[in-house]
């Protein structure tokens, strides 16, 4: 399809090394930006940028702050904060951003995780764009999708600051490395994305009828003694089912004598929840060792898809 027999001009993001050890979305990057054929763009303008590039040199998630929790306005507006991360935080603004010097209307952040997730969708709120583009990948590639909301502790994340975004995760993969597998997944889910994207220009976007969510409640730490040590670690029987329910009582820590540590409920959480991010390597530092959420059924509003074919019409 030639990019002339779409209806739009709006450019699509594609971030790769947003976290400096997440190798595999800097690999394809460098090898669309060698061989450009080589991605499916479905007729849209695409540009490629890597997000930290100081911490991909150094091997590391970040120099001195999570890239990928700098993009908060109040962060950003405050000149005090000179961190690595903030600067390149302001730099992809006024490069790519919506007022930028090449604005584009949506970002698309390329991610991977230690933890089992699979490949899925990552979305930052309930913004009608963001959802008509969960809902139309979802429909294509049956995505499961974490809506990440409502956590005052996590926030300021990349995809939010553009009119239009959302983060590609797969795993496990372990960080640092590259993994063929994990490479085939992620073009495999930005391609879906675009075909999504070049359906709202043509205003022929097929989106199901319902959309499933899996929607942040809260995160859990590891047990821990009053020094801040862990006591416990992820059960055997926990690990590696991201996506699974779980209810009252059921293996969640496991002690170092072998001793069971259940989940009990705290007032207000439901009967079941799903856990995510499971043993996720980089969240030790956060004190995150799983998250739970609520999976619900949400019937697809035909407001969603006109958000985005309007932003991407220009209307």
């Amino acid at each position: 399809m030639a990019e002339g027999s779409l209806e739009t001009t709006a450019r699509v993001l594609v971030v790769g090394g947003t976290h400096g050890n997440e190798r595999n979305g800097v690999e394809l990057l460098e090898h669309w930006s060698r061989v450009p054929e080589s991605l499916h763009t479905a007729g849209l303008p695409v540009a490629f940028t890597l997000g930290n590039p100081g911490a991909i040199a150094a091997g590391r998630r970040y120099l001195e702050r999570d890239l990928n929790r700098s993009f908060a306005p109040p962060l950003l507006e405050d000149s005090r904060h000179q961190e690595t991360e903030v600067c390149r935080a302001r730099d992809l603004l006024a490069a790519w951003g919506p007022e930028g010097t090449t604005p584009c209307a949506v970002a698309l952040d390329l991610h991977s995780t230690t933890a089992a997730m699979g490949c899925c969708l990552v979305m930052y709120g309930r913004r009608a764009a963001d959802l008509a583009l969960a809902a139309g990948l979802q429909r294509r590639l049956g995505l499961p999708i974490y809506l990440h909301e409502g956590d005052p502790a996590q926030s300021g994340y990349l995809a939010e600051r553009w009119p239009c975004g959302l983060a590609i995760e797969v795993g496990p993969v372990p960080q640092g490395v590259v993994n063929a597998a994990i490479c085939r997944q992620t073009q495999l889910a930005l391609e879906g994305a675009l075909a999504v994207l070049a359906e709202a220009c043509q205003g022929a976007l097929a989106l199901p009828q319902e959309l499933v969510v899996h929607r942040h409640l809260r995160s859990l730490d590891l047990p821990r003694d009053g020094q801040g040590s862990p006591t416990a670690r992820v059960h055997g029987l926990r690990q590696d089912r991201d996506w699974q329910p779980m209810g009252p009582g059921d293996p969640l820590f496991e002690a170092p004598d072998g001793a069971t540590l259940g989940w009990r409920q705290a007032p207000g959480d439901p009967g079941r929840v799903w856990p995510v991010f499971i043993n996720e390597a980089a969240y030790e530092e956060k004190g995150i060792a799983l998250s739970l959420t609520l999976r619900e059924v949400w019937p697809v509003a035909s407001a969603w898809g006109e958000g985005l074919m309007a932003l991407l019409r220009g209307r």
